[in-house]
């Protein structure tokens, strides 16, 4: 048989023009490297640089390593490679590609909600690092002393403002380790409070008492939001032909940085602290039924939202999820190196404990660390180069998430008018999304963005991998599907990913899912605690995306054709006639056109022996009685 444009692709050396695509309409990435660096891009994030140390740390130390490695290799990587076979094989975004279970269309929708609410207050924390960065250039960085007008008595700062007489300095401090220990001791158990702290809720945010006392906008942050979604919208202007030309730097450049501060930081004084308190196992934490399930999601929590980015795919989705999926939980180990070098130098500076100057969220890139950035030689070239960092990681992933919306609109009407012109679209969702965004830019933003960030995608998020690996290997069928990638890649995929899609990783997400909702604590910001009416807009945002599923399951089944509900639900979840391949030329096999030379290609007697066993094979090492998927292949469309 003719080789398959895929099969020609995953034999295409990374770097090297890809051939034979005719899927121009949709638009394609120029070579394999700009698809992986990509979804790099995308999986590698400001999450990695501020949760991931957080999650460790707080977690276990270096006994984190152990549970996270598990859900990489066992839950991780496996969907990641379901999500790009599964994207790649259809050529759709997350609402064309559910024409394998019309009834599962919801998952879909889901996706788009969820992407929604990440991409308004994703790109609110770019924004402040944008203002941070401009913020940046000048000589003196302006959270560096106490002598500010929105600094408050109980400023604190750790860098002696010029012209005190090192004399008295050296006097004062020898005081401090010597005859007034008592002192320190006291001071010590009083929370001090930073000039990065105060810089960044006195005159950065401005912040109000309340979440429902929006004050006023903060016009800077609005100027630099609306630079923003501007920056965004340039890079994406032309689908993936222009973002696959930005990842080449905004991928890389973030390893530059993390390179330079993190030899910067190792030659720190109190850094090898920070590293092993860093490294250091607490085992008894790993035991603790109420944080131990939740170290085995970060690894693929981001997984479920590379559709837009596969749907345009070249390459070996085996390779490809393997190197990604690795390439991003290496980058959050490499980043705790760099936090905590810093942090282990700031806290022999404060003569305090490495857990005491460390944060989670915002507060470690914007407090923590501007503050440990007043410490280094030449500080603004440092905060210059970190906030950069901060940008470019941030708008990789924005990259996705506004071509998740954008790419599920465009298939969804598909339209030859929608297809010319998708930077309307692009250029139509930016400006909605840089309208939602404004609230978040007022005094009480802060509130609303850690409540967003909180529940608009955490279980929910569980919810939806589970549902989507459920429907592709039990309703649509794992042997269909193993048949589909072999069709796609020459060869079945290997027998660990079968295991795992079928049945580890379901699982694994079920046992998260379950220990999440025990686990539940309301969020607080500090010392305030959120009122009951937010909390509910929280959880109202969060089943905003999973009710998507079951309504939009009982809407196709009311459509469907059938005189009985059971009929009509069978209906509902059959592959639609349009699934399969989106190019004609790859629809062969049981996706040809009936009396096509691909209906009717015979194959040698090897291949066809060869088919057998391995369904003999697979029979017997994975079937169960009586499980969904586990009937014959029909070779017709209308299967």
């Amino acid at each position: 048989p003719v080789p398959t444009r895929w099969q020609l692709q995953n034999g295409a050396v990374l770097g090297e023009p890809v051939k034979m695509d005719k899927n121009s309409r949709r638009g394609n990435w120029g070579n394999q490297i700009e698809f992986i660096l990509t979804s790099v891009g995308y999986a590698v994030g400001l999450g990695n640089v501020w949760r991931f140390p957080y999650l460790c740390y707080r977690n276990g130390g270096g006994a984190f390593m152990f549970p996270y490695f598990i859900m990489l290799v066992f839950c991780g990587i496996p969907l990641f490679f379901l999500e790009l076979s599964f994207g790649q094989f259809a050529s759709q975004g997350c609402l064309g590609v559910w024409r394998i279970s019309p009834m599962f269309k919801g998952v879909g929708y889901g996706m788009m909600v969820v992407s929604t609410y990440i991409g308004i207050y994703y790109n609110v924390v770019i924004c402040i690092a944008f203002y941070y960065f401009f913020s940046s250039m000048t000589n003196l960085l302006p959270w560096t002393y106490c002598n500010n007008p929105w600094n408050t008595a109980s400023c604190n700062g750790v860098v002696t403002p010029k012209g005190i007489n090192s004399t008295l300095a050296n006097a004062t401090r020898s005081l401090v380790t010597g005859a007034a220990q008592a002192a320190v001791e006291v001071v010590n158990k009083t929370k001090r409070t930073s000039p990065s702290e105060e810089y960044w809720k006195h005159y950065v945010l401005n912040i109000s008492d309340d979440i429902g006392n929006f004050g006023d906008v903060r016009l800077p942050i609005l100027g630099c939001l609306a630079v923003s979604w501007v920056v965004v919208f340039l890079c994406l202007i032309r689908g993936v032909k222009s973002s696959g030309k930005v990842v080449y730097f905004t991928a890389t450049f973030p390893y530059v940085v993390l390179t330079i501060l993190f030899i910067r930081g190792i030659t720190l004084e109190g850094a090898v602290t920070g590293i092993k308190y860093y490294l250091t196992p607490q085992w008894h934490k790993i035991l603790d039924a109420k944080t131990g399930p939740m170290l085995l999601w970060p690894p693929c929590s981001k997984l479920i939202w590379l559709h837009p980015v596969f749907s345009h795919s070249v390459g070996h989705p085996n390779r490809d999820s393997i190197i990604i999926s690795i390439t991003n939980c290496a980058t959050s180990v490499y980043a705790g190196f760099v936090i905590f070098s810093i942090l282990g130098f700031m806290a022999h500076h404060l003569n305090v404990d490495v857990s005491e100057v460390a944060d989670h969220g915002p507060g470690l890139a914007f407090v923590a660390y501007p503050e440990a950035l007043t410490l280094l030689p030449i500080s603004p070239l440092w905060s210059l180069l970190f906030f950069f960092m901060l940008i470019l990681l941030g708008l990789g992933t924005q990259f996705c998430l506004l071509e998740t919306l954008v790419t599920a609109i465009v298939d969804e009407i598909g339209t030859d008018w929608i297809m010319k012109n998708k930077t309307v679209v692009t250029g139509g969702v930016a400006v909605v999304g840089f309208l939602l965004g404004v609230p978040l830019t007022t005094q009480a933003g802060i509130y609303w963005l850690l409540l967003m960030d909180n529940y608009a995608a955490s279980f929910s998020l569980v919810i939806i991998s589970c549902i989507m690996c459920i429907c592709i290997m039990y309703v649509y069928g794992h042997k269909k599907y193993f048949k589909d990638v072999e069709m796609m890649l020459g060869f079945p995929p290997p027998i660990f990913f079968r295991v795992c899609w079928r049945f580890v990783s379901p699982i694994i997400i079920s046992f998260i899912l379950i220990f999440t909702v025990i686990q539940y604590k309301p969020i607080t910001y500090n010392d305030y605690v959120y009122p009951g009416w937010s909390l509910a807009i929280g959880f109202a945002m969060a089943l905003s995306s999973v009710i998507c599923i079951p309504i939009y399951a009982l809407y196709k089944i009311a459509k469907s054709e059938g005189n009985t509900f059971l009929e009509r639900l069978k209906k509902s979840c059959r592959p639609d006639i349009k699934w399969g391949p989106a190019l004609s030329e790859d629809r062969i096999g049981r996706y040809a056109a009936p009396g096509s030379e691909a209906d009717v290609e015979v194959r040698p007697l090897k291949e066809e022996l060869k088919e057998k066993e391995e369904e003999k094979r697979d029979e017997i090492s994975l079937s169960i009685q009586g499980s969904n998927g586990s009937t014959a292949h029909n070779t017709t469309p209308s299967a």
